[in-house]
């Protein structure tokens, strides 16, 4: 029986292309499209491990959809006499219908029904345009910036300006609440005043009726005396008048 042909479209389909340099972690990203009518397990492998990080490295593709699967590089020093001899594998096989268990799917996957795609790396450092390129790109930022610097201090006084004004209005505001704040304290004071007015009034009208019965009552006291020297007088002029007859 004939090996099976890839089912998966790849993208790129040959070939995955590093841009230097390689002092740092470099990514390229792998396409697999399935346009099947059936579920599609994919497994990638490499033949250097050690050097790539690959995410998602296996899983499954539902009919008609697709998935992006990062490749990570390591940093390492590059020789650009030293031929990359880093390969990469897709493999694949038909999902069945209820799948659970995907290492015991692969493990008991038989030779004839596994789908594989193979990709060979490339290592490319920058050209000499884009060196070039990437000078011109640093000696024009610091121009966009000071543009850019150019471009906000021209837009300050005006800011500005509108800040002014906005203070202004609410320093206005602030003196108009404050004057309507004195007028109601004022008003309040002349309220309080006219109540304790009001209180005051009864009890002065108290106080002089009862001032008035007390002043009654003081000369009646003091007419007391008075009252009982004149009889006490009529009663010594009436014994008088009797030893003297």
């Amino acid at each position: 029986m004939s090996k099976l042909d890839q089912v998966l479209i790849l993208d790129p389909p040959s070939d995955l292309r590093f841009k230097g340099p390689f002092t740092d972690v470099v990514t390229t990203n792998l396409k697999l499209k399935n346009p099947s009518d059936r579920r599609v397990c994919f497994k990638v492998k490499t033949t250097a491990p050690r050097r790539y990080c690959v995410r998602p490295n296996s899983g499954v593709i539902d009919a008609g959809a697709a998935v992006n699967i990062s490749v990570m590089l390591q940093p390492f020093d590059y020789d650009p006499n030293e031929k990359s001899k880093h390969k990469f594998m897709v493999q694949t096989i038909f999902a069945p219908p209820n799948v659970s268990d995907m290492d015991l799917l692969w493990k008991d996957a038989k030779p004839d029904d596994l789908m594989d795609s193979k990709l060979r790396c490339v290592f490319e450092l920058p050209s000499e345009n884009d060196k070039v390129n990437d000078v011109e790109a640093t000696k024009a930022a610091p121009m966009m910036n000071s543009a850019k610097a150019d471009s906000t201090a021209s837009t300050v006084p005006v800011n500005a300006s509108l800040d002014d004004t906005e203070v202004k209005k609410a320093q206005d505001k602030c003196k108009r609440l404050q004057t309507e704040m004195s007028k109601l304290a004022e008003e309040n004071r002349q309220l309080k005043e006219d109540i304790i007015r009001m209180r005051k009034v009864p009890r002065s009208d108290h106080m002089t009726s009862n001032s008035t019965s007390l002043l009654g009552r003081e000369a009646t006291t003091a007419s007391l005396p008075s009252l009982l020297v004149v009889i006490a007088a009529i009663f010594i002029g009436f014994f008088l008048g009797k030893f003297i007859l």
